[in-house]
C-alpha cells in the first residue's frame, strides 16, 4: 500500500481513489484494510460475504469506484505498482484499454515452473482458437494487471467467470485504442497459486460463453442467414437456366449468372441488416458503392474458388450438380465472411481525447 500510494501521490495528487474488495478471506486482509483507510481517506474497503471469484470482484469494485479511468492491481504484490506509471500514460495518451502484458520485450514471469509455462500458453492458444478476434488483440489476454477507459465498458453488462476479467473487457468492451506496457510478474510473498483445475475450467467455459455471445457470432448467424436466401436464389436460377429440362445452358456460364444475382441480393441485406450499425456511420451513396465494390471483389474471389469446386465435383467426381453447389457453397461461407468482416464493412473510428482522473 506504502508503493502504491507514493506513486499515485505524485502521478495523480487528490485525484485517485483505492478500492480494495476482499470475499472475507481467512488471513482477515479487509480489517487490516479499515484499519489503514482510517488515516487514508482515499482508501475504500468493500468486504464481500457468500460471493467468490476475483473478476466478479473486480467489477464489484469498479462499480463502487467514481473514477473515468479504471485499474485492476494485485494486492500481494505480483503486480508492481511502478507499472502503473506507464499504463497511465498511455490512458493520458487517449487509449481506451491499457495492459500490463508479461509477453512484450523487458516482461516475464519471475521464477515459474516449466509446467506452469507451458500451461499458461496452452491456456492462451485454447483462447486463440475459441476466440481469435479478442484474445488476438493484446499480447497477453490472461494478464490481470490493466487500466480501462470507463466510458468504454459504461452501460456493458460484464458477466465474468473465474479469474479471467481482461478477456470478458476485451470481448465486450467498446475498444478502439489498446496500449501495452511490459512488467515483470512477481511470485507472491505469502499464500499459495490460486490456479486449480476449476480455474481452468471456468476459463474454458467463459470463453465459449463469449463465443456464442459475441458480436461476431451474432453477425455470422445473420451472414449465414443472408447467405441462405442468396443460396436458394442461386439454386433456383441454376436449375432454370441449366437443367436440361429449361433452357439447357452450359453449366459454368449458368452458375456465374445465378452466382452475380445472389451476390447482389446477398450485399443489399448484410449492408441492411448484418453490418447496418456499420453502414449506419458511413452514409452516403459513394460510400454504399465502396462498400458493394469491396463486397464484389472478395466474392468473386471465393465465386471462382466456387466455380472450380462446383466442376471438380460435377465433371471429376460425377456428383449431382445441386449437392456438388451445396457443398462449394459450404466451403466459400467462411471466407466471404471473415474478409468481409475484416474488409468488406470495416470501420476505422479515432482514439476519443485524453482525459485525466483515476
Amino acid at each position: 500500500m506504502r508503493r502504491l500510494r507514493t506513486i499515485l501521490d505524485v502521478e495523480l495528487p487528490g485525484d485517485y481513489e483505492i478500492i480494495v474488495v476482499d470475499d472475507d478471506s481467512a488471513d482477515h486482509t479487509w480489517e487490516l484494510a479499515l484499519e489503514l483507510a482510517r488515516g487514508f481517506p482515499a482508501l475504500k474497503v468493500l468486504r464481500r460475504q457468500g460471493e467468490r471469484g476475483l473478476a466478479t470482484a473486480v467489477v464489484r469494485g469498479w462499480q463502487a469506484a467514481r473514477g473515468r479511468v479504471l485499474c485492476v492491481i494485485d494486492a500481494d504484490l505480483q503486480h508492481p505498482p511502478e507499472t502503473l506509471l506507464g499504463l497511465h500514460q498511455l490512458m493520458r495518451r487517449g487509449g481506451d484499454l491499457a495492459v500490463a502484458s508479461r509477453h512484450l520485450q523487458g516482461g516475464g514471469v519471475s521464477n515459474w515452473s516449466l509446467p506452469r509455462r507451458v500451461v499458461s500458453r496452452l491456456a492462451q492458444m485454447l483462447g486463440l482458437v475459441v476466440l481469435p478476434g479478442v484474445v488476438g488483440r493484446v499480447s497477453d489476454p490472461m494478464s490481470g494487471y490493466f487500466m480501462v477507459r470507463r466510458a468504454a465498458i459504461e452501460g456493458v453488462p460484464l458477466d465474468p467467470l473465474g479469474y479471467k476479467i481482461l478477456i470478458e473487457v476485451l470481448a465486450r468492451g467498446r475498444l478502439a485504442w489498446i496500449g501495452e506496457v511490459p512488467y515483470v510478474f512477481r511470485e507472491r510473498e505469502a499464500g499459495g497459486s490460486k490456479a486449480t483445475f476449476g480455474v481452468y475450467l471456468d476459463y474454458l467455459r467463459h470463453l465459449l460463453r463469449l463465443r456464442f455471445t459475441s458480436i461476431t457470432f451474432r453477425r455470422f448467424v445473420r451472414f449465414a442467414l443472408v447467405g441462405a436466401s442468396g443460396v436458394v436464389l442461386d439454386m433456383t436460377l441454376l436449375y432454370l437456366l441449366s437443367d436440361p429440362s429449361t433452357l439447357g445452358w452450359g453449366l459454368t456460364r449458368s452458375k456465374l449468372i445465378a452466382a452475380e444475382t445472389a451476390m447482389i441480393n446477398n450485399f443489399l441485406w448484410n449492408d441492411l441488416w448484418t453490418f447496418g450499425d456499420i453502414s449506419a456511420g458511413q452514409p452516403g451513396g459513394k460510400a454504399r458503392l465502396h462498400r458493394f465494390v469491396k463486397f464484389q471483389l472478395i466474392c468473386t474471389a471465393g465465386l471462382i474458388l466456387n466455380t472450380v469446386l462446383l466442376n471438380a465435383q460435377f465433371n471429376l467426381l460425377h456428383m449431382n450438380r445441386y449437392v456438388a453447389n451445396a457443398i462449394a457453397i459450404l466451403i466459400v461461407t467462411a471466407w466471404n465472411f471473415w474478409l468481409n468482416l475484416k474488409l468488406g464493412w470495416r470501420s476505422a473510428e479515432p482514439p476519443p481525447p485524453a482525459t485525466g482522473g483515476a
